[in-house]
């Protein structure tokens, strides 16, 4: 996301082995997809529980939050050091330069920890939707008599990616249109009205319709949980509060997971599991309702009292002068339109937009949705014949990588964890004795940058005009390529066969180490008027 998520959509993979076997059902978190697997005696366990192995996620949440605290020295949540800050900034030219920040920082009587937690709703809701058809998948398909269709069965998987394609476009041009707070609140609505239709569907059109709409509402919360979190975090833990957003989209696939335990002893529970689902979204509504608007969108629309209001509940009134400094010094109250969307093409901002799409492209092509899909296969011929242990041993290495990442985010920055992570994707190895070693390398490597980086790097990068709708944007290409690549995958790999798609994907994530190192600037410690400054060239 957000974390993770990094993050991929339900199914993606399984959702093309659906239609051509009733076997092998899988979901993904954001640019994850862990394995589960199915039987008419069992409850279904993940087997491989890439973003939800372990039950003990609140202890990951606050780790990861607490670490980023100790590990800056801060003593207090919203306290700076006061010490210039030098950061190596890359200039819209291209070059790096080194640059100052003098800015003497108060402490911050504020907090923003509620309201992010209201906005992780969107990230535990999405989670969920993407895991609750996979326990569910079985008792459907008897009671809407398509047990013996596995194209259906596909298309009841599937269909949630096919509708958060169009809600993560949709989710930028909302959040600029009518702000955060309530683009929050419409996106419940569809969220609410598709949990009830899946919930209470006597036939597959009406599932399908269900989830279409389900995927829409997960869609647009791919796009404005990490836009809002990053918007309203203060710039020394901006990092650690961003890569929570995956977390919580693992605690959603548990949830799921959970919420499926009942099924063996009341088949028709599936019901209840889909909506179970309106709650949160119905309490993401209620809280966004009183949570403060981001102050950056307020004064790009000319709400001056507003923005400060939003600065005084965030961060205290001692903050105000501050904050409202940067966003002058930002150019955030300009004279400018909001851009469209062929404006994110222009020779102004095209560089950096597509360097947010090509890290999502990077994600989904570095071949994170097989590793995991084929984890079960690998621990079984290494003698662990249990799902549920492979399942535990790949989810603690996802949820001890990214409550690590986390705690570095703000101190190594976000570059290096990146490169850091394709760097141990690429040597882990794939085949022979140390393949089970190679998927947790993998697994680790890859919720260490890869999984989490993307999703909170896009809404630094870009420009306050084009953020929301550059971060739908490439959150599009995300769902896009992740749909292809499920699609496609197993045909590949009957094809060529699956060491030689494991070389392709080490070679796609060498390949990433080098874009990154020459492409992406490190943004840890900067404002995101400081950043803007530096990365946009002026009209």
């Amino acid at each position: 996301m957000m974390q993770a998520a990094a993050i991929a959509g339900k199914g993606s993979i399984l959702a093309a082995s659906e239609l051509q076997s009733h076997h092998g059902r899988g979901s993904a978190g954001l640019g994850a997809f862990p394995g589960w697997s199915s039987g008419l005696n069992n409850v279904q366990i993940p087997k491989d529980g890439f973003c939800c192995g372990s039950l003990r996620f609140g202890s990951s949440v606050n780790l990861g939050v607490e670490m980023a605290r100790w590990r800056t020295g801060v003593e207090g949540i919203f306290r700076s050091r006061e010490k210039p800050r030098w950061v190596r900034i890359q200039a819209s030219s291209g070059d790096l330069e080194d640059a100052p920040d003098e800015k003497l920082q108060v402490k911050s009587s504020g907090t923003v920890l509620p309201y992010v937690g209201v906005a992780c709703l969107g990230a535990i809701l999405f989670g969920y939707h993407l895991g609750v058809v996979n326990g569910a998948l079985e008792y459907l398909s008897r009671d809407l008599g398509i047990t013996e269709n596995a194209v259906l069965q596909g298309w009841v998987v599937s269909s949630l990616l096919a509708g958060a394609t169009v809600g993560s476009f949709a989710g930028g041009a909302l959040a600029d249109k009518f702000g955060r707070t309530r683009t929050f609140q419409l996106d419940a609505i569809p969220l609410v009205v598709g949990a009830f239709l899946s919930a209470t569907s006597q036939s597959v059109r009406t599932m399908l319709i269900g989830r279409l709409l389900a995927g829409i509402g997960i869609g647009i919360s791919s796009a404005i949980v990490p836009l809002y979190i990053s918007e309203i975090s203060p710039t020394e833990i901006r990092g650690a509060l961003g890569s929570v957003n995956q977390l919580f989209i693992c605690i959603g696939i548990l949830a799921a997971l959970v919420a499926g335990l009942p099924l063996a002893g009341n088949p028709l529970w599936w019901r209840t599991m889909f909506g179970i689902a309106i709650v949160p979204s119905v309490l993401m509504a209620l809280g966004m309702a009183i949570s403060p608007e981001s102050p950056r969108w307020l004064f790009q629309q000319g709400k001056l009292s507003q923005a400060e209001t939003a600065i005084r509940k965030l961060f205290g009134k001692e903050k105000v002068a501050e904050v409202m400094n940067d966003l002058k010094a930002g150019g955030q109250g300009s004279t400018e339109s909001d851009a469209s969307w062929f404006d994110l093409f222009s020779k102004r901002y095209r560089t950096v937009v597509s360097v947010g799409a090509a890290l999502f492209l990077f994600q989904q092509l570095a071949g994170i949705n097989a590793v995991v899909y084929y984890s079960t296969s690998v621990f079984r011929s290494a003698g662990i014949a249990s799902d549920v242990a492979a399942s535990a041993l790949v989810g603690a290495s996802n949820v001890f990588g990214t409550a690590i990442a986390s705690s570095l985010m703000d101190r190594q920055g976000r570059k290096s964890l990146l490169i850091t992570s394709f760097t141990g994707m690429v040597l882990a190895p794939y085949s022979g004795i140390l393949a089970v070693l190679g998927t947790v390398l993998y697994v680790l490597s890859f919720s260490l940058g890869a999984g989490p980086v993307p999703a909170l790097l896009l809404p630094e990068i870009f420009a306050s005009r084009i953020r929301a709708r550059a971060v739908a944007l490439s959150l599009g290409m995300h769902w896009i390529s992740n749909f292809v690549i499920g699609l496609y995958f197993l045909s590949v790999v009957n094809k060529f066969g699956i060491s030689r798609v494991y070389l392709g994907f080490a070679a796609v994530c060498s390949l990433a180490v080098l874009y990154i190192s020459r492409n992406v600037v490190e943004t840890k410690g900067r404002s995101l008027e400081e950043i803007e400054r530096a990365l946009t060239p002026a009209s």
